[in-house]
């Protein structure tokens, strides 16, 4: 009698639901993207982009001297000795002398407590080497740099100042608001 029921009772009809859309078609790389919109968040004008690009034949190269202008207000400058190109942490590897010790420092150019980043001095040679460790060394150590960083600003601050009788100066009145004691 069971195998007479089981015959006569039609088979019941299980619910098919469509497959749930996928994320593939909606963002075919996930990672690019975020990596892109993180970019654009902390760099939004590209010039740091563009600044370490391997494109960009003005692009800042092994061996360049870098000053970076952090937000605490201590700027720093060195040899650039390596270049880590890698998306949203791309860093680069800075060194100088400070107070006659060697000084090397990691730098996240997309770092939000970097306010800008400006190449002090090319290179004379392109470089033949993507890491020039050998920097390092007493014999191509590039010694103290304060003399190049400093007459690099002089010379921004000059182009950069437009009129020659602006407010900055020499005199007993320099930097004060007119009208204004102090």
């Amino acid at each position: 009698m069971l195998k007479a029921e089981l015959r006569t009772q039609s088979p019941k009809k299980i619910k098919t639901y469509p497959p749930p859309p996928s994320a593939r078609a909606k963002c075919p790389e996930p990672l690019v993207t975020f990596a892109a919109s993180q970019i654009s968040l902390l760099d939004p004008r590209g010039s740091r982009t563009r600044l370490f690009s391997k494109t960009n034949p003005d692009s800042a190269r092994v061996g360049d001297i870098l000053l970076v202008r952090f937000k605490s207000g201590d700027p720093f400058a060195g040899v650039c000795i390596n270049i880590r190109r890698r998306g949203v942490d791309t860093s680069i590897l800075l060194r100088a002398q400070l107070t006659r010790i060697g000084t090397e420092i990691w730098v996240k150019v997309y770092s939000p407590t970097v306010v800008g980043i400006e190449v002090v001095q090319r290179a004379e040679k392109r470089a033949r080497r993507a890491r020039l460790y050998y920097m390092r060394k007493p014999k191509h150590d590039r010694g103290n740099l304060s003399g190049i960083v400093d007459a690099y600003i002089r010379t921004r601050n000059l182009l950069g100042r437009g009129s020659v009788g602006s407010s900055q100066g020499r005199g007993a009145n320099a930097g004060k608001k007119d009208g204004t004691k102090s």
